[in-house]
């Protein structure tokens, strides 16, 4: 497997985790502050293996 589909591979991971916290929220209080920071983060993380395992494939 070569580092650029890896990259790509991570990226999905990532994703999906972002997603799955996102979609994890409280009935009755909602997101909380440190979910909604913990997705957005594992978001840019997951955007940015993508864009480099898209740019090492080029």
């Amino acid at each position: 497997m070569s580092f650029p589909v890896l990259l790509l591979v991570l990226g999905g991971f990532l994703l999906g985790g972002s997603w799955s916290i996102w979609r994890a929220d409280s009935d009755t209080k909602g997101r909380t502050g440190p979910q909604v920071a913990f997705a957005v983060i594992l978001l840019a993380a997951a955007l940015l293996a993508t864009a480099s395992g898209i740019l090492r494939l080029v």
